[in-house]
């Protein structure tokens, strides 16, 4: 398994991996619309090429995985610099083989290269898979997102 930068060979595979993330994530009642943000996926993604923000991984030739992320920057001055995992994917195929673990620390070493003091994600609360790997690797709650419906009359 080689883990190597995202290239524009890349876009096609990660756009369709990001489509199947997202379409997981609805079983965790994400709200995002898998196939009609592909366009907007496949222009972050290029942004992310460009940005040196994007890791793959391969198995045997076939993208097995990859990791979006970047370093954050706001209109507010932090006292820590802050890295954000956006998207960390590994294709059913390819998981519990220690991918999602490479891919993470791949990018935590960038972070470390760049200067970030911490690294940042989120997760969906019912998703403990995801929960239980990044606690796993350090991560414990520091926000916390609340939401709830409103009631429309124009529904």
């Amino acid at each position: 398994m080689e883990i190597t930068t995202g290239t524009v060979d890349d876009v096609d595979a990660v756009v369709d991996q990001w489509v199947s993330l997202a379409r997981g994530q609805r079983e965790y009642d994400s709200h995002i619309a898998p196939e009609r943000n592909r366009a907007t996926v496949r222009e972050a993604t290029l942004r992310r090429i460009v940005a040196d923000e994007l890791l793959v991984a391969r198995e045997d030739g076939e993208l097995a995985g990859f990791v979006m992320f970047t370093v954050e920057s706001g209109q507010y001055e932090q006292d820590v610099q802050r890295g954000v995992v956006q998207n960390l994917y590994v294709a059913p195929p390819y998981r519990r083989q220690g991918i999602g673990t490479r891919l993470l620390a791949a990018t935590e070493e960038r972070f470390a290269d760049s200067g970030v003091d911490r690294v940042a994600l989120n997760v969906m609360a019912a998703n403990e898979d995801a929960r239980r790997f990044y606690r796993r690797h350090g991560y414990e709650p520091h926000r916390v997102e609340l939401e709830k419906p409103v009631e429309s009359d124009t529904l």
